[in-house]
């Protein structure tokens, strides 16, 4: 099998975690994820795990650990989603994704298990299930020696097809928004406590900064009930930005241990806490018996990369726009992309090019980006879950941007040609919604040998 025949393989199954959700969890939930492993032997088992869910910020937070463990000397499996090219930036070893020929050799090594459970009467085993099935067998393989597995939420937590630990040693809650409210919450509390069944008992539970309080209490509520550690990062941890500019950010985090000063090289006040969560999941690991030190620690945060967040790419022909891709998908993410926009860039106005997937909100998210549009191009991802550049223009037209000042495009590259051609000299094109439009930008802007990714932020 070869890595063609085994993305054509998984995608053959239906990818029924944002289709096919029921009110209380997706069609592939627990048991038949868990009937599928059991098949496998179990590969999720074995390592010590750090599980992370939240709204936003979580893939940031799951990668600053794993940089950071990587620093320390442990050897790391790092699972997240979505990816931006190709489905193997999904799976990583000590910072590297896997390559094509392993991920096609892992798919082809647990084909006869798929095959025996879907023969077996379970019919609801989707992509992402079968995606989370490889990282776990990958991870356990002798050869790969992983310590620690990092594993990032698909979406939710309680009922997610990640969550197939009975224990763990850490559960990270990144900040929590409203989102999928049809099938997490109507509320943050509700949509917290679904997020806070990645808490397993006595395992050490990292709270990210809420805006809601009821996020705080959701899980802590969680904490009690089956006696785990609760960090309220809040609380026990107090940041204080130095300085930032194009290149990163300084920032003084204090706690029980001190007042320390670290370097990200990346954008944003978001990030700082994110990196603040991450460093309280770090102390929480070292306080369990694997010591990391701040050196290890700053020196994992200043190396970070992390693509499709605040990226930059310029041109050299004279008088170019810069383009700025960031993966905006929730109108919380919104308002950072545009703050940032006017503090790190100096943006008054820039031309969007937008695209998202349909459980999105669109509304919420250009009520975050409207004020700074000069003209927004509506698009698509070649992602079967993509709105219609149609039905975005429909609800930023009624929410009072003039009909003249959107265009709508059916493909990604079709709206950057169409930007570039909008853009006045030295403007800003701002790329975001979902990742697969953020990656099929970079994709298609990088093959002109003109543009190049100037830093990552």
């Amino acid at each position: 099998m070869n890595y063609s025949e085994a993305i054509a393989y998984i995608q053959s199954f239906p990818d029924m975690e944002r289709a096919t959700f029921g009110a209380r969890g997706p069609t592939m939930g627990l048991p038949s994820m868990r009937a599928l492993l059991e098949r496998m032997g179990n590969p999720q088992l074995g390592r010590k795990t750090i599980h992370v869910a939240g709204s936003k910020g979580k893939g940031s937070t799951s990668v600053m650990v794993s940089r950071i463990l990587d620093q320390a000397g442990f050897k790391t499996a790092l699972f997240t989603s979505p990816h931006l090219h190709d489905y193997c930036e999904r799976i990583a070893f000590g910072g590297t994704p896997v390559t094509k020929e392993e991920f096609a050799a892992g798919i082809a090594e647990i084909k006869s298990a798929i095959e025996a459970e879907k023969a077996s009467g379970n019919n609801s085993i989707s992509t992402f299930g079968i995606l989370t099935a490889l990282f776990f067998h990958l991870a356990a393989k002798e050869e790969r020696n992983v310590d620690w597995q990092i594993v990032e939420v698909g979406l939710g937590g309680r009922y997610d097809v990640t969550n197939v630990f009975n224990t763990k040693e850490v559960a990270i809650i990144t900040p929590v928004s409203l989102e999928h409210v049809e099938i997490l919450g109507s509320t943050q509390t509700e949509i917290a406590t679904n997020k806070a069944g990645i808490i397993t008992p006595e395992c050490t539970a990292i709270l990210a900064p809420q805006k809601d309080k009821g996020a705080s209490t959701a899980v802590g509520r969680r904490c009690r009930e089956v006696h785990a550690s609760f960090i309220d990062v809040s609380r026990s941890y107090k940041t204080r930005i130095l300085s930032q500019d194009m290149n990163g950010q300084t920032f003084v985090v204090e706690s029980e241990k001190g007042s320390k000063e670290f370097f990200i090289p990346l954008i944003g006040a978001h990030q700082v806490t994110n990196a603040t969560t991450a460093i309280a999941a770090i102390d929480a690991i070292s306080m369990q018996g694997s010591p990391i030190s701040d050196e290890q620690v700053e020196k994992g945060l200043r190396e970070l990369v992390i693509p499709g967040r605040m990226q930059v790419l310029t041109s050299s022909a004279s008088g170019a726009p810069v383009i700025v891709v960031d993966a905006a998908h929730n109108h919380e993410s919104a308002q950072v992309l545009a703050e940032t926009l006017r503090t790190a860039f100096g943006v008054k106005s820039c031309v969007f090019v937008i695209g998202l997937n349909s459980d999105k909100n669109v509304s919420a998210i250009w009520k975050e980006l409207s004020g700074l549009s000069r003209i927004c191009v509506a698009t698509r991802s070649n992602n079967i879950r993509s709105m219609k550049p149609e039905e975005i223009i429909d609800v930023i037209t009624l929410l009072g941007t003039r009909s003249e000042d959107v265009v709508a495009c059916q493909s990604v590259s079709e709206a950057i040609e169409k930007a570039l051609e909008i853009a006045q000299a030295d403007e800003i094109i701002c790329v975001t919604g979902s990742m697969y439009v953020v990656g099929e930008a970079r994709e298609f802007v990088l093959k002109d040998k003109a543009w190049e990714l100037v830093y990552s932020i």
